[in-house]
């Protein structure tokens, strides 16, 4: 991809950026594509339900609550988004097997690690608007990130 986040905000500064300190944890660093959304609490049903299914160069944006407690995303889940076209995942909240995911084609952006699973139960909710980091995320907004932060249109 031959964008940067910088020129981009540059070129419109009525793009919403994300304020919080996410760590690039996947093999890709940059990525864009179409929002989809999941809001969940410990509980990653939601999370393998949709990356599980046809990406079509989309960003799934988890909105984990900015929980550290257990991690939304790992190794097999990272693993099926490639395999069905996510360009990335964005994670207010933690993954697991980091080592694992940055060996992977797939952009991620989270908060950091820790290594407890969370629940399978599949509670949350699927493309629902999600805000965190002063940025409204809608499924359907054009997402672009890379090494410097996340970008989302209005």
């Amino acid at each position: 991809m031959s964008f940067t986040t910088c020129d981009l905000y540059d070129d419109d500064e009525t793009l919403q950026s994300l304020s919080l300190p996410l760590q690039d944890l996947g093999g890709r660093k940059r990525f864009a594509g179409p929002v989809r959304t999941v809001r969940c609490h410990r509980d990653n049903g939601l999370v393998k339900q949709l990356l599980n299914t046809p990406g079509d160069g989309g960003v799934l944006v988890v909105d984990g609550g900015g929980n550290h407690e257990s991690a939304l995303m790992g190794d097999m889940i990272a693993a099926a988004a490639v395999a069905n076209g996510w360009a990335g995942v964005v994670i207010n909240g933690v993954i697991r097997d980091r080592v694992a995911l940055a060996g992977l084609d797939l952009g991620v952006k989270a908060l950091g690690s820790n290594p407890r699973k969370s629940a399978k139960a599949g509670a949350g909710e699927v493309d629902a608007v999600v805000e965190f980091g002063g940025v409204r995320f809608r499924p359907g907004a054009l997402l672009h990130a890379d090494e410097d932060g996340v970008l989302v249109d209005s």
